[in-house]
């Protein structure tokens, strides 16, 4: 059942957000005006098309008492029917609460988890694998910090994406991703199992999150890295410790005062993270079956590279087409996942 007052609750947001953007506003509350007139106006055009054909709809089954249009009019109930469940499928999906994050850019870590140096080369095939996604998508892609093992794996990185639904399709990337192949470091020719871990965060604005200074310390150190990073080494890292939540975070470029704003930059997004998973996971508590929970210690995924595929625990997808995957080519993933997800929403709304 299509509950009519929301939906005229919308029609009525949408039409005074289309009001107040005609009269101008000032620059500080225009971009927020703008962003729910973008999102509300799919959300319209749905419930307008909906509404258009429950009228047409009455129009012709008030018309079968014609005699003479009662069998133009079986015509177009048949074909209205036939419409009417995906219509209402699109306004179902429409009018499903928005997780606020979705527009936002994301922060993108990446670490290595057990195996070794073969982790830390996983974990930089991971990192290539976001950064080709980002390119085919017209996203920008920015490392904030990042430190590479002698081989050329990671230890840690951390990299800002900016660009239009970054964090909406990259959000069921957070987890632990498992790897099996025989490593380039094994001579014996051996399948090893390892895996890295990734953490995909919305990324916020200082307004959005509040730190008290009080509740962070920050050190300065002298900056170091592997495989010829940063060799002339200076007093201009820094270290930022967020003293409630014990968060670490550091950030080791040339200049001083850069490295404190994407340190800054980084802690608020992990902030509002902790913050919106602990909402999350107050909500799945009552639902079984979560995609995407964000658990950074759930394996949601296995690249299988003997057998050449990649398997997603969470909705039991397989593909077989392990080096396209990891070439950047996700959308059949995540477009997955993403219907998967919105499945167990509406089955939640349901019942």
């Amino acid at each position: 059942m299509i509950p009519e007052a929301r939906l005229d609750q919308i029609v009525q947001r949408f039409a005074y957000l289309e009001a107040r953007l005609g009269e101008g506003v000032d620059p500080g509350e225009l971009a927020a005006l703008s962003r729910d007139y973008a999102e509300l106006k799919p959300v319209v055009e749905t419930i307008a098309a909906w509404r258009s054909l429950i009228a047409d709809l009455e129009a012709a089954q008030g018309m079968l008492e014609d005699a003479e249009m009662a069998p133009l009019a079986r015509e177009e109930i048949e074909r209205l029917e036939a419409r009417r469940p995906e219509l209402e499928q699109q306004l179902r999906l429409a009018l499903l609460p928005r997780d606020i994050a979705d527009t936002r850019p994301a922060i993108l870590e990446i670490r290595p988890g057990t195996g070794g140096e073969e982790a830390a080369l996983f974990a930089a095939d991971l990192f290539r694998m976001y950064q080709r996604y980002a390119e085919s998508r017209g996203w920008k892609l920015e490392v904030l910090e990042e430190s590479l093992t002698e081989l050329g794996g990671i230890r840690e990185l951390v990299a800002a994406i900016r660009g239009e639904g970054v964090f909406a399709r990259l959000k069921f990337e957070s987890g632990v991703h498992r790897v099996q192949r025989v490593p380039e470091t094994e001579s014996g020719g051996r399948i090893h199992t390892s895996a890295a871990t990734v953490a995909v965060l919305p990324e916020v604005a200082e307004t959005d999150v509040e730190i008290d200074p009080a509740d962070i310390r920050i050190d300065t150190m002298r900056a170091s890295g592997a495989g010829g990073q940063h060799v002339n080494t200076t007093d201009s890292a820094v270290r930022i410790t967020h003293i409630p939540t014990g968060i670490v975070v550091t950030s080791s470029e040339k200049s001083q005062h850069q490295n404190r704003a994407r340190a800054m930059q980084v802690l608020r997004a992990r902030l509002y993270d902790l913050k919106r998973q602990e909402e999350m996971a107050a909500r799945a508590a009552e639902r079984k079956g979560q995609v995407g929970s964000g658990d950074r210690s759930e394996r949601i995924r296995t690249y299988n590279f003997p057998q050449g595929r990649v398997t997603d625990h969470r909705i039991n997808l397989t593909l077989y087409r392990l080096d396209q995957v990891l070439g950047g080519d996700l959308d059949e993933i995540i477009d997955a996942l993403i219907a998967a997800d919105q499945a167990a929403r509406l089955a939640e709304l349901d019942a």
